[in-house]
């Protein structure tokens, strides 16, 4: 029985042998057409593959929201004549990249209304919103990312006038009252999180005036992803050089306004937020201005209607230092300014003479930390105009919290 199960086993394995012998001799033998008609076929499919490759980078690519203008957020490209009605834009997707509801005109730069100039902030054209109108644009971004938008208005022929922001279901207020330039407007941020991938940006008119079409001129929309800056053992004020903030269009030299909002709101100078009711901060750069370190500063130009606040986590009974700088941000802003800063129970003012040509020097506050969390403020201790009479104010950059160890003295 061994014997014919070892004969059989001989047997398959030489059968199999074969089998293989004869694959291998029946691809050796296959004709040179048919190989190259195998080496064509895995070609193409290699180059499928890889071009399904690139269509899907590419496609991915494009959905990616990208720092800077918006499509068509300088409203330059301009809606069809058949879809104007003077200066009222009658069709809801007739502004490129763009829909809107209510009254809503396209604005020409030198346009006039009665004996006023209605000002154009950049380029040629720009959009006004009469009474509860908006305009909107869907944003393809990367959910749970936080962004900032920043865009220009001016106000018109309403008084008190503001801007409702939304991406839901964020909701903001942007107040336009005051004008912090000569020039008639000014750039706002404003920044939220992306709850969803697929979001529209909504900016509406709520105002209620004798005359619909009485509202503020909007131009310039850009995003920027806002990245979270990292506390270190070096400092525990996050973002304390305020380099981590809102898009700054390169080519205007008027810096953006950080609007007040509420502490539990993503500011666009995060985790720094406005304390305040109407009045903002300047967030100043390198390019435009005087700034006492990196790139980007904060001009605090609304006196004491706004301060500038961060809580950093700190151990009870724990000694700290806050240092920073103060200076002017070289634009012309004049006379005898003054940051005060308060830690915990502690404060230092800090006064600084500005000739209005750049320069800063540091303050500094030790403190003994009182709670787990302790909330450092800046705020400006006076009003400062320009000669042209608009607001102005110190600059406050290089902000630090570091912990001081304290020398006992030996008895003997």
């Amino acid at each position: 029985m061994q014997h014919y199960l070892f004969h059989y086993q001989n047997s398959a394995a030489t059968c199999l042998q074969l089998s293989i012998r004869y694959s291998e001799y029946r691809e050796y033998f296959l004709s040179r057409r048919q190989l190259m008609r195998r080496k064509t076929e895995m070609v193409r499919s290699t180059c499928c593959v890889v071009l399904l490759l690139l269509l899907s980078v590419a496609a991915r690519s494009a959905s990616a929201i990208m720092d800077g203008l918006l499509p068509n957020g300088n409203f330059e490209e301009a809606p069809d004549k058949s879809q104007l009605n003077g200066t009222r834009v009658i069709g809801r997707y007739a502004i490129p990249q763009w829909e809107i509801s209510g009254f809503v005109e396209y604005i020409g730069s030198g346009q006039m209304q009665g004996d006023m100039l209605l000002p154009v902030p950049e380029g040629a054209y720009a959009v006004r919103l009469g009474n509860e109108a908006s305009i909107q644009q869907r944003l393809t971004l990367t959910r749970g990312m936080h962004y900032s938008v920043t865009f220009s208005a001016a106000r018109t022929c309403a008084q008190s006038e503001l801007l409702n922001i939304t991406v839901t279901p964020e909701i903001g207020e942007v107040p336009i009252q005051t004008v912090y330039t000569s020039s008639g407007w000014d750039s706002y941020s404003w920044a939220f999180k992306a709850r969803r991938s697929d979001m529209s940006l909504i900016v509406h008119n709520p105002g209620v005036t004798d005359d619909a079409a009485c509202g503020p001129l909007i131009d310039s929309f850009a995003i920027k992803t806002l990245q979270s800056p990292p506390s270190t053992k070096d400092n525990l004020l996050k973002n304390g050089g305020f380099e981590e903030g809102p898009y700054i269009f390169p080519n205007t030299s008027w810096g953006v306004l950080v609007p007040p909002m509420d502490e539990d709101d993503y500011s666009p100078l995060s985790p720094w937020t406005i304390m305040g009711y109407t009045k903002s901060v300047k967030y100043v750069d390198a390019a435009h201005y005087a700034v006492p370190g990196g790139a980007r500063a904060v001009e605090l130009v609304a006196g004491m209607e706004a301060a500038l606040v961060q809580e950093v986590c700190t151990v009870p009974g724990r000694s700290y230092r806050l240092e920073f700088s103060v200076g002017d941000a070289g634009d012309g802003c004049v006379g005898s300014m003054s940051v005060q800063a308060y830690v915990s129970h502690g404060s230092v003012k800090v006064p600084y003479e500005s000739q209005g040509r750049g320069g800063n020097k540091r303050g500094v506050l030790e403190f003994t930390a009182t709670d787990k969390r302790t909330r450092v403020v800046f705020v400006s201790m006076a009003y400062t105009m320009k000669p042209d009479g608009t607001l102005c104010g110190p600059v406050v950059d290089d902000a630090s919290v570091v912990g001081v160890h304290s020398h006992r003295r030996l008895l003997l």
